[in-house]
């Protein structure tokens, strides 16, 4: 299982606010202390505030910050809200798949089931498991 760099970018971003609860940051802030390209991190901050995990406030004054409190966020849903598809293979997409095996093929059943089991393992962790050494956490982020 491979994670698109956007879910990548929106744990990322979203753990950097369990590490500063309360406190607004730009996404330039965010970009450079937490290695992200800023033009990503744009796309990923519209779409966290479209699914009411952070609020954005334009202006001078202006920045990003969460509205939910580590706990109340579940990996798995973010993952599975940031994900554009979890089609492992070209036999998950019965609309675009050339596979001559395919009805007879046990690879799908596999794999679906390693991806439950995937999913159902980042089911069971919060934003705040991720951060939950915040002091060393802290330490690491680019200054």
């Amino acid at each position: 299982m491979h994670l698109t760099r956007f879910s990548d970018n929106a744990l990322r971003c979203l753990t950097y606010f369990a590490l500063y609860p309360g406190e607004s940051a730009t996404i330039g802030e965010i970009a450079r202390r937490m290695a992200l390209s800023e033009d990503h991190l744009v796309k990923v901050v519209q779409r966290l505030a479209r699914l009411g995990y952070v609020e954005t406030t334009r202006g001078r004054a202006g920045g990003v910050r969460m509205i939910r409190s580590p706990e109340e966020i579940n990996i798995g849903k973010v993952v599975r809200e940031t994900e554009e598809s979890f089609r492992l293979v070209e036999c998950f997409d019965a609309e675009n798949n050339t596979c001559p095996i395919a009805p007879a093929c046990h690879l799908a059943g596999v794999l679906d089931e390693g991806l439950k089991a995937f999913l159902a393992v980042l089911d069971r962790y919060t934003l705040a498991d991720l951060a939950k050494s915040p002091r060393r956490l802290v330490k690491l982020l680019i200054a």
